[in-house]
């Protein structure tokens, strides 16, 4: 590939982060520019086909029966998109509802039966870095997204009280009432789920976080 080629692919590779994002920021549902979008040459490539991959990753049907992580991701999105005026950083809030998941193709296993992705989420957080590198060196942003990202499963864990809870480092990292808003989408960018008990498990996160959830409005 010649200079001339590559700088051509790049400018576009930049054009059309900064589409995704008008989208993700101005769209009442992102989704639907981003199933265009992804079915498009330049999702065959790097850093796009990251997301691409999501399209071929099946998820446990007991917790996702609306099928593969793009279409997950696409309903998060989608939800996210209905609080994003709730988010301290709708930029940081919308990229990171769209990359929350971008490590589980890369863990995903059959395992006695199961559909499982272990550690999608500190996988995740790697590789929504290496993904916005490509197209900002702004760190404040790149780190306020992957720490959404690698903490976006607290919400299970803190609440279930498993040995994967990190309390401490997540209050370090994020801003717990991002991490709630994005749990929330999260909880709710699912197939047939119980929109109340999913609120329930968010406002219990909160209380655990000595967070006072009444103050929250997207509860």
């Amino acid at each position: 590939m010649s200079l001339k080629d590559r700088n051509e692919k790049e400018m576009y590779g930049e054009e059309q982060y900064r589409k995704i994002e008008s989208h993700l920021l101005l769209d009442n549902r992102p989704s639907e520019y981003l199933e265009k979008v992804g079915e498009t040459e330049e999702f065959n490539h790097f850093p796009f086909d990251l997301l691409k991959r999501m399209k071929k990753t099946e998820q446990s049907p007991k917790y996702h029966p609306e099928g593969n992580v793009w279409i997950h991701t696409m309903m998060v999105v989608d939800e996210a998109a209905k609080r994003r005026e709730q988010s301290q950083n709708p930029q940081v809030f919308m990229w990171a509802a769209l990359l929350h998941d971008i490590g589980k193709p890369s863990v995903t296993r059959f395992r006695n039966g199961k559909i499982t992705s272990y550690n999608h989420d500190r996988e995740g957080a790697e590789l929504a870095r290496e993904f916005l590198l490509v197209f900002t060196e702004d760190e404040a942003f790149i780190d306020a997204v992957c720490g959404l990202v690698r903490y976006h499963m607290q919400i299970l864990f803190v609440t279930k009280g498993t040995a994967r809870a990190q309390l401490k480092e997540m209050k370090r990292s994020v801003d717990i009432r991002e991490a709630a808003l994005l749990g929330l989408c999260d909880r709710l960018g699912r197939a047939g789920v119980d929109i109340e008990k999913e609120k329930e498990s968010v406002m219990a996160f909160l209380q655990v976080c000595g967070v006072p959830g009444k103050d929250f409005d997207f509860i």
